[in-house]
């Protein structure tokens, strides 16, 4: 039984929130490097989660991803992010094309009473890799983004929880009729992450 049970790594609330920030922090990257927002050659490979990944170097963006991560941690570590948003929209019109949809939820009793659970890293690992796929796959299932395109990020949290200053309220960027593929999910047994891709459907009349 002990050989069993050293396979299992602890997991702690504030290191789960890390996990978590750190996915959509690559997540985000893979999004904007496979359907082309950003050029290719803005973008460096680096090794994660077993699978090449590309980091943006774009000044900017790095800045805003940074920034991004280490809220969402704070937000995850209180236990009040329901839900993350990446947005694709056009440049010119401002019409929304993609959303990115990371569904979240939270072990309650963790937040509550600080108890630990336990899942191996290999397992979380192989989780994400498995949605980190299907983003860089995302190209053979989405349309073509044949315009010049600019991306959000919402968060959504729960009602009390008070709105930084460098974020600021937004309308929810929906797609009307959007057609809409589900990715694999995750889970460090403390968060538990969905994963869902909605798009614009050109088939309309």
């Amino acid at each position: 039984m002990a050989s069993k049970t050293s396979t299992k790594d602890i997991i702690t609330l504030r290191g789960s929130a890390a996990i978590v920030s750190e996915f959509f922090g690559y997540a985000a990257n893979s999004i904007l490097y496979n359907r082309g927002i950003y050029p290719e050659e803005s973008f460096t490979k680096v090794k994660k989660y077993g699978l090449p990944m590309l980091l943006t170097q774009d000044e900017n963006v790095k800045s805003f991803l940074t920034n991004l991560t280490a809220q969402l941690s704070e937000w995850l570590e209180s236990g009040h992010l329901q839900r993350v948003v990446l947005v694709i929209m056009s440049k010119q019109t401002n019409e929304v094309l993609e959303r990115w949809n990371f569904s979240i939820e939270t072990d309650k009793e963790v937040v509550e009473k600080g108890v630990s659970k336990e899942k191996s890293d290999k397992e979380i690992m192989r989780e994400i890799q498995a949605i980190m796929r299907q983003i860089a796959s995302s190209i053979t299932y989405l349309p073509c983004l044949d315009e010049q395109c600019i991306f959000d990020v919402l968060a959504y949290t729960d009602a009390e929880v008070a709105v930084p200053f460098t974020w600021i309220e937004s309308d929810p960027k929906l797609i009307a009729n959007p057609q809409m593929v589900k990715l694999h999910s995750f889970d460090t047994k403390i968060h538990k992450v969905d994963t869902l891709v909605s798009y614009k459907n050109d088939e309309e009349d």
